[in-house]
């Protein structure tokens, strides 16, 4: 995830060097005769790598333009805070002014994408950033209350009992 300005350049830089080195050895194939199908599986690691880039960079750029999308269940809340900071233009260093804390802490957060963070830090963020959260409890799905999802994504039932010395079943 890009996070600042100065990673957004550098960025950018890449992913233009990344499309040189690809025409570039795309019409070097091309000149040593080398199949279309032959280039293509030599190329899409590299173009991959390049589109994987690009994602981001449209990401950072949606992010500008104040697109944070939503939150369900608390999960992704630190990248919520950094998208937040990025569509308000605010920097690390603007954050971390008006949190009364050294850049460095904001900039440690954020590369562990506030991992552990307090309700109370999250809300003093938020206010910061001028957002607001609205929230609304549902009933999970019975398949969400009752059971797990195995590594075939089918719905498991749980079942614990605990044994005579305590320990869990199950």
């Amino acid at each position: 995830m890009i996070r600042t300005e100065a990673e957004y350049r550098e960025a950018l830089a890449r992913l233009d060097a990344e499309r040189q080195r690809l025409r570039d050895q795309d019409k070097q194939l091309r000149a040593e005769g080398v199949s279309p199908a032959a280039r293509k599986r030599l190329l899409d690691p590299q173009r991959s790598f390049s589109d994987q880039l690009a994602e981001e960079v449209d990401s950072y750029e949606r992010l500008k333009r104040g697109d944070v999308g939503e939150l369900e269940n608390l999960h992704g809340l630190g990248r919520l805070l950094i998208a937040l900071r990025i569509a308000r233009g605010m920097t690390q260093r603007d954050l971390a002014e008006k949190l009364a804390v050294h850049e460095t802490q904001v900039s440690r957060d954020e590369r562990n994408e506030y991992h552990g963070i307090t309700v109370d830090r999250a809300s003093r963020i938020m206010d910061v950033l001028k957002a607001e959260v609205r929230t609304s409890v549902r009933r999970a799905s019975k398949a969400r209350r009752r059971g797990r999802s195995n590594a075939t994504g089918r719905i498991v039932p749980v079942r614990r009992s605990l044994t005579p010395a305590g320990r869990r079943r199950g």
